[in-house]
């Protein structure tokens, strides 16, 4: 497993990026366990096309570089595409906002819907080292910030007390005809994230946002690994 990321990381910083892609991000979590958004990597409308018909619409488009990791404040995704003739149109109107300087790949993702976003990060603290982060995710990160930290490694009872530790952790629960959401599966991605940490000190910060609630399991639908400067 850390092998296998390892190589990911190591060709990364070989061509001297300072963040993996989401693609390359997800790689890394899917090899700990973590579970992603079904999702393929392409470079041309033809692929793109292709991808979607694989993966089944509705999908979401986005850029996708080391050198792009604030898509959304760049209105570099577009979501909820539903058929071929609304990607056509995504895929142009992407490509003029990117420019002509844009030398990166594109992303065609499933549409993961849901009612509940969390997030589940990473930020290596130089005193007291890897610390994890769960709280509230998408529009309500910065808005409410409510959050709890856990220093790595993890146990499963120090992962189980940050689900409980946030103020909004009803979220969790049966709530509106909603199941209670999987707690083994956000333990274990609680615990994975301070592995990875753990198993490559190159790594400063990890962020999942937001991984959503579809249904009672969660799917991770955006990431980001980013290496500390020196």
């Amino acid at each position: 497993m850390a092998n296998r990321t390892q190589k990911i990381i190591q060709n990364a910083l070989s061509r001297g990026q300072s963040a993996l892609s989401e693609y390359e991000s997800k790689r890394v979590l899917a090899a700990y366990g973590i579970p992603i958004s079904k999702e393929l990597l392409v470079t041309s409308a033809s692929q793109a096309r292709a991808a979607a018909k694989k993966i089944g619409y509705p999908i979401v488009l986005k850029a996708c570089s080391p050198n792009e990791t604030h898509k959304t404040e760049k209105g570099l995704v577009v979501v909820n595409l539903s058929n071929q003739k609304e990607l056509n149109l995504a895929w142009l109107s992407l490509g003029k906002k990117a420019g002509k300087s844009y030398k990166g790949a594109w992303l065609v993702q499933e549409m993961v819907k849901g009612s509940r976003e969390i997030m589940i990060g990473m930020h290596r603290d130089p005193g007291f080292g890897p610390a994890v982060m769960f709280g509230l995710g998408g529009i309500f990160t910065e808005i409410l910030q409510d959050v709890v930290f856990r220093v790595a490694p993890l146990r499963k009872r120090d992962a189980s007390d940050m689900l409980r530790g946030i103020r909004a952790k009803k979220i969790l629960n049966e709530i509106r005809g909603l199941p209670a959401a999987n707690r083994e599966i956000l333990t274990h991605t609680l615990m994975a994230v301070g592995q990875i940490a753990l198993d490559h000190p190159d790594i400063a910060e990890i962020d999942i946002n937001p991984m959503i609630i579809r249904g009672a399991k969660a799917v991770a639908v955006d990431g980001l690994i980013m290496f500390s400067e020196s």
